[in-house]
This record gives structure tokens, sequence and C-alpha cells, in this order.
């Protein structure tokens, strides 16, 4: 099954747990810790409502704030795209929203990675891999693909008892991230 498909077949929290595992996985973009957002894992976990938690993720990561943001080119793009990705984040985790922001999530992610990969993406759009087509498709992007595919069919087959390797599988990509922010920082890829 395509990502697509996965994202219209999931259910509320699954969809609330793609956006959120695609957001964690970019908190190295914003200068975020590997905990700042525990808080919304944990109410998605118990069904708690995660308004609260957000706003202290938005807080924390400067959320809406123009200052200290990238200078430009694609690193400047990548982490442009991931404050996107929090301040679009819904204050609520009903379907509606919550769908139109995992999928919007997923598109981000995947641009992201397109962006920071040092390969060459063969597909004109994200959109090709989202629906498929993997010919030709960069090591960062296939990687990342391959987690927001995991997370959902996690969810979908697991429900609740998912979230711990959807986390699992998010705290790996945010490490793969965060390595590869380094390696361009030093001018390394």
């Amino acid at each position: 099954m395509s990502l697509v498909e996965l994202i219209a077949q999931a259910d509320e929290r699954g969809l609330a747990a793609s956006g959120l595992a695609c957001l964690d996985r970019c908190v190295p973009l914003l200068g975020g810790d590997d905990l700042v957002l525990r808080p919304l894992w944990a109410s998605l976990a118990d069904g708690s409502d995660w308004s609260a938690g957000l706003e202290k993720a938005r807080g924390s990561l400067g959320a809406g704030d123009e200052t200290g943001r990238s200078a430009g080119g694609q690193a400047g793009e990548a982490e442009e795209l991931a404050r996107r990705m929090l301040d679009a984040a819904p204050v609520s985790q009903e379907a509606a929203g919550v769908r139109l922001w995992a999928d919007a999530c997923s598109v981000a992610s995947l641009q992201i990675h397109r962006l920071l990969d040092p390969a060459e993406d063969a597909a004109p759009s994200v959109d090709t891999r989202r629906e498929g087509g993997t010919e030709g498709m960069s090591p960062l992007v296939a990687a990342e693909l391959r987690r927001q595919v995991t997370v959902l069919e996690l969810l979908a087959g697991h429900g609740a008892a998912g979230l711990r390797r959807a986390l699992d599988v998010s705290t790996e990509g945010r490490r793969v991230l965060r390595a590869v922010v380094s390696r361009r920082a030093r001018g390394l890829g």
C-alpha cells in the first residue's frame, strides 16, 4: 500500500502519530532536544488533550518566531518546512484537522530529507514517492519514506500499543537527521 493510501485509511490516533513522528524526526532543524515532543507522545498514548504540551513545545522551539532562523539555502528551506509543521499542528486531534496536518507533515518531511540528502533523488517531486514510485530514490528519502510507512502500519496494526515502537522509529530517524545536519554544519556534505 502506498503512503497516500495508508494516510487515507488511518484513524485519528494514527494520523496524529504520523504527523508527530514526522515533526519529531525534524526537531534537529529547530534546535530542539530529544525530549521536547515527549508530552505530545504521552498524550497520544493516554488519549488526553495535547494542547498544553503543544503550546509548551512551540514555546521551546520558537514557533512563529522569526528570530534565529537559518540564513537560507537548502538548510534554511528545510528549517522553514520544519517550522511550518510545528506551526500548523492542530490544537485538537479531531480527524479533519489532523488528517490535513499529517498529510502536510508527510510531504514536508520527505522534502526536508530530499533537500538535505547529498545524493540526487530522481523523482520530479516527493508526491511520486508517496504514491509508491521508488525508482532512483536517494538513500535519505528512501529511509524517511520507510519510517513514515512503518509508523502508519504500526498504528493500524497495534493501535495505542504501537505508539512505543512508532516513537522508536522516530527516534532513530531523528538521530539520522541530527547527524546529517551536523555534517552539513561542518561543511562535510
